[in-house]
């Protein structure tokens, strides 16, 4: 499968935006401007999926990434579609990828060098957070309303999805606290009521193998309950991810990380599951909680070096959880 409209924001290593053509600094003041150049959601375009890449990435392989995973995705629902009926005929995604300078050595001092980036990024004197926070209020303003009238009607619309890895859960998770600010959304189908006056309501948000401490939405993300989230905070974990286990316990003072543990200590309290099979379905009830840690411990097992299975993350098991996420947002 090919993305011929796949889209990508680059981003240097203070977070600020990077224009495609020649790689300049876009002003603050003109990010609407160049959003609506190269961003406009087409028309037929289902679903807006925003992906931010991981550590060790090179910017041909985050394209790769999100490639293989939407893949992956329609492999699935072509082949298991009576598992996602709100989708039958309707799921046609368009990715907006952003990519940051995540390269470094994989020892110690290369995690932490990456860790602090992603933190810098987006807090200080960061713009990431910002960024991409106007960026999805961009794609929110611009994308089809699923909850206008002439559309609930037929269950249509477009709904914005945000997928992360490793230290890119962070600048994700930056974004979308940044943004506890202004102005309504809402979807269809989850139990949750769409958060009122936001810039942009997320209807679900995925995070695989997350590099940041198990407990960093009760200490760093406290806003995300706030946040314009409509559908769940949904994070797999296995214990063969030595990068979130190993490194992230030197790196974070003996504490493990969210990709090697899962989640611990929220607001609200956390649905612990196990990563399904592509032939199992996902209940609504297993997924439609405020936090969902995901045990991808018999999944996700390859890997060789210092990262182990830290990037088994492209699985038809993983598409299938994005699918079903898609699907139960309806």
């Amino acid at each position: 499968m090919t993305l011929p409209t796949l889209r990508t924001v680059d981003l240097d290593e203070t977070g600020r935006l990077l224009d495609g053509h020649g790689g300049a600094l876009v002003q603050a003041d003109r990010l609407d401007e160049h959003f609506a150049t190269v961003l406009t959601p087409p028309a037929w375009a289902s679903d807006i999926i925003v992906y931010v890449h991981g550590w060790q990435t090179k910017p041909d392989d985050a394209a790769a990434a999100a490639t293989r995973l939407l893949a992956l995705a329609e492999e699935g629902r072509a082949a298991r579609g009576s598992l996602y009926p709100a989708l039958a005929g309707r799921f046609a995604p368009w990715v907006v990828l952003v990519r940051w300078p995540s390269r470094s050595g994989y020892l110690l001092n290369g995690y932490r060098r990456i860790r602090d980036r992603a933190h810098a990024l987006s807090r200080g004197e960061g713009h990431a957070a910002r960024v991409i926070g106007q960026l999805l209020g961009y794609l929110d303003t611009h994308r089809a309303d699923p909850a206008a009238a002439p559309v609930l009607a037929n269950r249509d619309g477009q709904y914005l999805h945000l997928v992360g890895h490793s230290f890119g859960c962070r600048v994700l998770c930056e974004a979308v606290q940044w943004a506890a600010g202004d102005s309504p959304g809402a979807t269809l189908s989850w139990s949750r009521p769409g958060p009122a006056d936001r810039p942009f309501t997320v209807d679900s948000m995925l995070l695989l193998q997350m590099a940041a401490p198990r407990d960093t939405f009760d200490t760093t993300f406290t806003a995300l309950a706030d946040a314009p989230l409509r559908g769940p905070v949904v994070a797999t974990h296995t214990r063969r991810d030595w990068a979130t286990g190993i490194w992230h316990r030197i790196a974070e003072r003996g504490r493990a990380g969210v990709g090697n543990r899962g989640i611990r200590r929220t607001p609200e309290p956390v649905s612990a599951i196990r990563m399904l099979a592509p032939a199992e379905a996902y209940l609504k009830e297993a997924l439609d909680h405020w936090f969902v840690s995901v045990d991808a411990g018999a999944v996700f097992v390859a890997g060789r070096g210092p990262q182990g299975a830290h990037s088994d993350h492209l699985r038809p098991e993983t598409a299938h959880l994005l699918l079903s996420l898609a699907d139960h947002s309806r």
